[in-house]
């Protein structure tokens, strides 16, 4: 019986886990970008039942090789830091009820250096704190960017 209590227990603390992923909102996946310029990056946070502790995101930019599988996976490499800080979504009143989840937008700059023509990688990773007994929760996003 304490076996299938403890699976239990540890299935609920896994699927709590990823009931707190975030969501890269903006820039779409595959969206053209410049070098240089400053995008928006919205990173949103579904709402939910258990209790969290927003900890910090950090957002990384990745250029590709010319194999569509040649960006490496942000769990092992984030690139370049465009953004290491706090993470705060809060839900905004320009938006209607219930259409848009608590989200933080971010402004960052492409690198210049970013080659023309070539794809990239918007890397994310997303630290909280969750539960009762707050324990971490690390999740890694991407989307694909074409610099032009």
């Amino acid at each position: 019986m304490k076996l299938l209590t403890s699976v239990v227990l540890s299935a609920a603390l896994v699927a709590s886990a990823f009931a707190q992923g975030v969501v890269i909102g903006a820039p779409a996946d595959g969206a053209t970008v410049h070098a240089g310029e400053n995008i928006t990056v919205e990173v949103d946070r579904p709402n939910t039942l258990t209790g969290s502790t927003e900890v910090a995101v950090v957002i990384g930019f990745q250029v590709c090789g010319d194999s569509p599988a040649s960006c490496p996976s942000p769990d092992d490499v984030m690139g370049t830091i465009l953004y290491n800080g706090p993470y705060n979504p809060t839900f905004h009143t320009d938006t209607a009820p219930g259409f848009k989840p608590p989200y933080e937008n971010f402004t960052v700059t492409v690198p210049a250096f970013a080659p023309e023509g070539r794809r990239a990688q918007l890397n994310l990773a997303h630290v909280t704190l969750v539960g009762a007994g707050q324990f971490a929760v690390l999740e890694t996003r991407n989307i694909s960017l074409n610099v032009v």
